[in-house]
Parts: C-alpha cells; sequence; structure tokens
C-alpha cells in the first residue's frame, strides 16, 4: 500500500472518530437531564398512605407547578425536617424515616416533596426548578407550623438542593443542615464520572462550594467510606468550604443513610 493512500486511511479513520466523539458529546448534551434526574416519572408509590401521622399534601411553587408532598406536623415546640431526596430516589423513604426514630420521639415534624417531573409532581426537572421546589417546601413548612425551627436535610442531589435553599431563604429559623453523601459540584461529578467529556457541557452544575462558605447556620455532614456514587473526598471538599464537622462512616451511598440520626437529632433539636 503506497504512503499515499494508508495517510488516506489515516485521514478517514481520524474523521471518523471524530464524528463518533462529537455523536457521543451531542447524545450527552440532549440527555444529560434524563441522566442526572433518573427519577422522574413513573407511578405514585402507595407507601405513604401507610406512614403514620403522615399526609399527602400539594405544594404550589412560585413558577406555577404543583408538587406532591407528605407532610407530618411537629409537636408542640419542636423542629420540622424539610428533606430533600436523591435523584433517583422518592420522598417516602425519608418521610418514613424522619417520622419514626429519635425525631418522633422528640416531635419534630416533617416537609418531604416529591421534585417537578417526579411521581405525582408536574413539570420537569432541572436546577432552578428544583431549588424552586425546595424554597416551596420550605415556605409551606413555615406556614403550616409558625415559629417552628426548620433543619434542613439532603441525600445526594437533595443535599445541593438542600445547600442552595439555605443561601436563598437565608438562615432566619434554620436550625442548621445535615447532608449525607453530598458533593460540592455537579461539574466535578461529572469529571469525576464522564472523564471524557467536557464538563462545560453540563447545564445544571449545582455548584454548592461556591455558596455553602456564606452561610451562617451548622453544617452536618456523613459520607460513606465506600461510596461509588459519590467518593468521600467529595463530600470532603464541600465540608471544608463549609467548615463543617465531616463524619466518615463505614458504608456506601445508601446503607450510611440514618447511621448519625441519633447524633444529628440531638445537635439539632431545638431549645427547650
Amino acid at each position: 500500500m503506497s504512503l499515499a493512500r494508508l495517510a488516506l486511511l489515516a485521514a478517514g479513520l481520524l474523521v471518523a472518530v471524530i464524528v463518533l466523539y462529537g455523536a457521543v458529546i451531542a447524545a450527552f448534551w440532549w440527555f444529560q437531564r434524563s441522566l442526572l434526574y433518573p427519577g422522574q416519572g413513573g407511578p405514585v408509590p402507595a407507601t405513604g398512605a401507610r406512614l403514620p401521622g403522615v399526609e399527602t399534601i400539594a405544594l404550589a411553587t412560585a413558577d406555577g407547578e404543583r408538587l406532591r408532598a407528605l407532610w407530618l406536623a411537629p409537636a408542640p415546640g419542636a423542629g420540622v425536617v424539610v428533606t430533600f431526596h436523591g435523584n433517583a430516589s422518592l420522598p417516602e423513604w425519608h418521610a418514613e424515616r424522619f417520622a419514626a426514630g429519635p425525631w418522633r420521639v422528640h416531635g419534630w415534624g416533617v416537609m418531604a416533596p416529591a421534585y417537578r417531573g417526579y411521581p405525582g409532581s408536574t413539570g420537569r426537572p432541572s436546577e432552578a426548578g428544583l431549588i424552586a421546589d425546595g424554597l416551596a417546601a420550605l415556605a409551606e413548612a413555615r406556614r403550616r407550623a409558625p415559629g417552628a425551627p426548620v433543619l434542613l436535610h439532603g441525600h445526594s442531589l437533595g443535599a445541593a438542593v438542600a445547600v442552595a435553599v439555605a443561601a436563598r431563604a437565608g438562615a432566619a429559623g434554620l436550625r442548621g443542615l445535615y447532608l449525607e453523601a453530598p458533593f460540592d459540584s455537579m461539574t466535578a461529578m461529572a469529571r469525576h464520572h464522564f472523564r471524557f467529556l467536557p464538563a462545560g457541557l453540563l447545564s445544571d452544575t449545582w455548584h454548592s462550594d461556591r455558596v455553602v462558605g456564606a452561610l451562617d447556620v451548622p453544617v452536618l455532614i456523613v459520607h460513606g467510606d465506600a461510596d461509588p456514587v459519590i467518593p468521600a473526598k467529595y463530600g470532603a471538599r464541600l465540608a471544608r468550604a463549609a467548615r463543617a464537622d465531616f463524619v466518615e462512616v463505614p458504608g456506601d451511598h445508601v446503607s450510611i443513610l440514618g447511621r448519625r440520626d441519633a447524633e444529628a437529632e440531638a445537635r439539632f433539636r431545638p431549645d427547650p
């Protein structure tokens, strides 16, 4: 084969690789929100109705969406946990958890919304949209339990929602943030999981690290030492930015849930 023919073949292969890479990038850009919010759609689970004392309510957001949420009123003088679930999760898991155990013993209430586009809620998820959802949940909790101190909780993506809500709502009336398996930014997570793709493609960057340092509330971060979804170093980065207490425990992304609830409840419990 002549050199000219080899050069032509090499050039053709290079063009094919570039075209294929471009197609992968285009597909990632087009479907990124489906990847980022995989829990959207699907049927509403029946478990919410079986939670003792928990009722299903509807929340109206500032931009016109209607969210399904689970609500448990607090005992007099107790606080409310406003909890945000992960991107592939549902509010039922957290509502059931915060309606029991040490939280229930000490009278905490619970507000657990399903994000827009998730089962029972209208709309489509996005960073701006989920922040609006979080603010609506906080406002409704305060309306239903006037004067009750609020603890913002989030797991995984929900931790980023909690941070963003705190940054926009301010510290007044907040007991603090309780974050499980958080990350410092979605940009960092994209670089970790998709090293061959430019992180600049992300529409929703969730830069908690840029706002958490300005929050004047206590922050407790719990992370699993064997988390394959969000390695602990990303939670540690957020802890440094927040000047937060960082607790690394044995476990993965999900098995750590609730592992430090007794400690967290005692720490954030409203003053008598």
